[in-house]
This record gives structure tokens, sequence and C-alpha cells, in this order.
């Protein structure tokens, strides 16, 4: 992602260019009407995968006793698709596991107006997650030494994950941080690799394994040894790009509502108490996504809204938009530690399930459907706020909940 001039200039998406297994379509007419079980009939018919077991929750009083400590059994949480997504010019069906009403409705509405302009496009960086291991009191020239001695250091990191290394990931740099809010608290990050995993024993693992050479060459004693969960060098780029006729919304023209999103937007860029709002429509998206596939959405929070604030120097949105000509253009960028390898994503029935109906390989493309529907959570939100209001669907849905 190159930023120039105040711009997001989007790359050709890195290596997916077969993302994800085809499906003919993920516009499903009269999905929502449909009842429960018709609705897994359609999926099992266009993926291949039955989600039938999610109706009692696909977590049984053993397993969640395996998951947990003093487990008294699970708590159930409703699981939905998001249709109408087009990413990296893949129809994708998008599970979503969230109790809110409009969630999932928002997604699948601001899914349709993205596809006026062909959906999303997405790309990551690579899975590079930083663990920090602290030194106090380091002597002087602690740090050049650190760097003399990398190549030693990276290789007995890379011996305490030998299968990671095997898969093609590891240790791959280590950067040395002085005087981190004192004079006495020098940080070393250990950079890793971690391919499809999301990646927190991993690195813990091999932090441990190098601390003491680190605090024998640095000197002074050790600190903490912990994953930071600001993946600053493992975003998601998303970019939708929307005619104004896609943006038509009731009696409001797509002009309307495009400049109304834009507006929106800026108030955010202006006010972190908007800001925090706007980011928490983000993560509406992109929690229900990593609930429903197993992964960290707690991690993938704290990255996102540490990032947030750091990126700018003050607390503000993840997201962007503005008008070219004719067109809303929407981008995202932010954190995304996933993975389709380790933790609930293989553990838990109905997350393995969630991530084979997309038909995911890698935890890449998980990262591009995950964003993808932040970014619509966020279009969506800003939409409405921008035309009849945020309540109009959402209190309609709220009732629908209540009469049921």
């Amino acid at each position: 992602m190159k930023i120039a001039d105040g711009e997001v200039e989007l790359r050709v998406p890195r290596g997916y260019t077969s993302f994800m297994k085809s499906l003919e379509t993920s516009q499903l007419k009269g999905f929502s009407r449909a009842t429960v079980s018709s609705r897994i009939d359609e999926v099992k018919r266009l993926t291949g995968v039955d989600l039938s077991p999610a109706s009692t929750g696909g977590l049984m009083q053993e397993a969640a006793d395996r998951f947990v400590e003093n487990a008294v059994g699970s708590f159930g949480m409703p699981l939905g698709i998001a249709t109408n997504f087009i990413i990296n010019g893949q129809e994708v069906l998008v599970p979503m596991a969230v109790e809110e009403p409009s969630v999932i409705a928002a997604a699948c509405n601001a899914a349709r107006m993205a596809r006026f302009g062909g959906g999303f496009v997405a790309e990551t960086d690579p899975s590079i997650t930083a663990v920090q291991i602290e030194v106090l009191q380091p002597k002087s020239g602690a740090a050049a030494a650190l760097k003399a001695a990398e190549a030693r250091l990276l290789a007995l990191a890379n011996q305490a994950q030998p299968g990671l290394l095997q898969a093609g990931g590891g240790a791959v740099a280590l950067k040395v941080r002085e005087c981190v809010g004192s004079e006495d608290r020098m940080v070393v990050h250990l950079m890793v690799d971690c391919k499809d995993a999301m990646g927190a024993n991993t690195v813990n693992t091999m932090a441990e394994a190098v601390s003491e050479d680190i605090v024998e060459i640095a000197g002074g004693r050790a600190g903490l040894r912990i994953l930071s969960n600001l993946a600053d060098e493992r975003l998601v780029h998303v970019t939708v790009s929307i005619p104004f006729e896609g943006m038509k919304r009731g009696r409001f023209s797509g002009a309307e509502v495009s400049e109304g999103v834009v507006r929106a937007f800026e108030f955010a860029a202006a006010d972190p108490y908007r800001a925090a709002t706007h980011n928490k429509g983000i993560f509406n998206g992109i929690d229900a996504v990593l609930l429903a596939t197993g992964n960290d959405w707690r991690a993938v929070e704290a990255g996102g809204h540490a990032y947030a604030a750091v990126k700018t120097g003050t607390y503000s949105p993840l997201s962007t938009w503005r008008i070219e000509g004719d067109t809303l253009r929407g981008t995202l960028e932010m954190p995304m530690a996933v993975g389709i390898v380790g933790g609930a994503s293989v553990l838990h029935p109905i997350g393995k399930a969630c991530i084979a109906l997309m038909g995911i390989r890698a935890a890449g493309e998980l990262a591009c459907v995950v964003g993808a529907a932040g970014l619509a959570a966020n279009l969506a939100a800003l939409a409405a706020l921008s035309s009849e209001g945020i309540q109009f669907g959402h209190m309609r849905l709220h009732a629908r909940r209540k009469s049921s």
C-alpha cells in the first residue's frame, strides 16, 4: 500500500490469483424469507458444506469442557450468512455469528451496493507478528551487539518451532527499540512469519527460547516476553468503488447518500468521540466473521483500535471515504492477525465448517474476507445515517425479533 498526497493507492492483490474456491453466485433470491432448514440446504447445495450441526451450537458438553476451565455448558450465538459479496472477483457467502439483528442484513445490503462497482478488492501483507522481549537496564552498546548477533538469535528462535520453519515461516528479523518510556528500558521485537496461523502461542514460545541469550548480549535483566497485538506489519487493505447509481437509497439519490457518507467520515476524522463509533461499526462486520471462524476477535479489536490511535497520532477512523467523479470510494487499512490452523478455527466444528464453506485455503484469504465484511458494515451504517437514519431499519429488525 503506497500513500501519496494523502491518498491510498491499492496494489493488485498478491498471491490470490485463484482466490478461494469458485461459487456460482452469492446472490440468493428469497434467502432471507426462507426457513432455516431451507437456507441450510441451499448453502450445502452451493458449497457442499453441511451447517445443520450449527442448529444445536455445534459444541457438545464434553468439547466445551476441553475448551475452557470450569466449563458448565455453551453459550449459543446466532449464525447467519451474508449474501451478495464479491471479493477479488469471486462470489463469496460470508458466515457471521452475531446477536445484533441488523448486522447481517446491513452487510448484505452493502455488498449489494458494492456489486455495482465490481465488489471489494482486498490484499494482505505477509503474516508477520512481533513478539516483544523487554530488557531492563541494558548496557551501553547493547543495540549494536544484538544486531550483530541477529542471525544466531533468529536461528535459535526457529529451533523452538521447527514445524513453522518447515511450513515456510519462522523468525525473519530482529528490531531493537531503545529508551522505551525511559533510558532503562529496551524492547526487542522478534519478527515472525506465522504463515496460516494467528501465531500467539508460537511467537511466545520463540520469545522464551531466545530471551536468555538476548539478555546475556544486552546486559541488564529480562522483563516481559509477550507478543504485541498491534500487528502493524500484518495489515489488510480493502477498497470499494461504487458509482452513484448503486448508492441510491429510497427517496435519496446516489449522489446525496455518497456525499452524506463522506461527511460522516469527515466528522469521524475530526472527532475521536465519533471515530470510536465509526470504528465500532467496522467491527460489527469484522467480529461476526471472526467469531464464526473461531478466530480471536479480541486480539483483532485490540490491534485495530491501537492502530487507529497511532497511525495519525490521535484516535482516528480505520476507513476513509471520498468522492471521485460520480463514484464513492472507500478504503480500509488495519491489522488483521487471523489464522486457519491452530486454535478454535480447527477445534470448533462450526468454525471449521464456516472456513470450508468460503473455500478458504490461506490465512490471507480469510483476512481479505474479514476486512471486506468490516468495510461493508461501515458502508451500511454511514449510508443509513446519511439518508433515513440508522434507526429506521435497525428498529424494524428489533421489532421483528420481539414479535417472533
